[in-house]
């Protein structure tokens, strides 16, 4: 996540001590419904969720590949979108001046863990797209990195994310709402028969 000023987050505890982080039912009522795969997994997970403290929305989506086939490493990417605003902001809203509406895009990696445990974090960043203000520069953005479990039930990734900057044991639940296409199945190119044209009929009738 961005890094926050250390002004801010104290400004921000002594101006509103009554803010307390979104409750995992809030940001599960946000997200789209479950996809239900072969693999406990694989595909694309899904968080969104407000941050009172620092009054900005984050959108976060993981998209986890085993390494090989049943292979406990994975490998993928995190897409974070981000925007400023308040509580009633669920969606983007328009840009305006002072506001900063960005996203970044990690390469990732991580583990399924005997206990079941998942771990999955960013390994580097760069800015995917500025839609309003500037978006974090160099030194400004933590690699996220989120464990917890799967519950294969609900299709959820019961997480928190430890950044080493403003998120530590921060909870945030996704929920997994795209499979990966299977890869087709090749098919054997077989030529077709060569074509022969019926013989005409045998007559005993005279060619003359």
């Amino acid at each position: 996540m961005v890094r926050a000023s250390v002004v801010t987050v104290l400004a921000t505890l002594v101006l509103m001590p009554s803010l307390a982080p979104a409750t995992v039912e809030e940001q599960r009522a946000r997200l789209p419904p479950p996809a239900t795969c072969d693999d406990p997994v694989e595909g694309v997970w899904m968080s969104h969720r407000y941050h009172p403290r620092f009054r900005d929305w984050y959108l976060f989506s993981l998209e986890i590949h085993r390494v090989s086939q049943a292979s406990p490493r994975l490998k993928g990417q995190i897409m974070a979108r981000a925007w400023e605003g308040s509580a009633r902001d669920e969606q983007p809203p328009p840009c305006r001046a002072g506001l900063d509406h960005w996203a970044v895009r990690m390469t990732a990696e991580g583990a399924v863990h005997p206990d079941g445990r998942i771990a999955f974090g960013g390994t580097a960043w760069a800015i995917d797209h500025v839609f309003c203000g500037r978006g974090p520069r160099r030194g400004e953005y933590y690699l996220d990195q989120f464990s917890g479990v799967i519950d294969r039930e609900i299709q959820e990734f019961q997480s928190v994310n430890n950044d080493g900057g403003r998120s530590i044991n921060d909870p945030t639940v996704f929920r997994r709402v795209r499979c990966f296409e299977a890869p087709p199945v090749p098919h054997a190119a077989v030529a077709p028969p060569p074509f022969h044209p019926s013989a005409p009929r045998a007559s005993c009738a005279r060619p003359w």
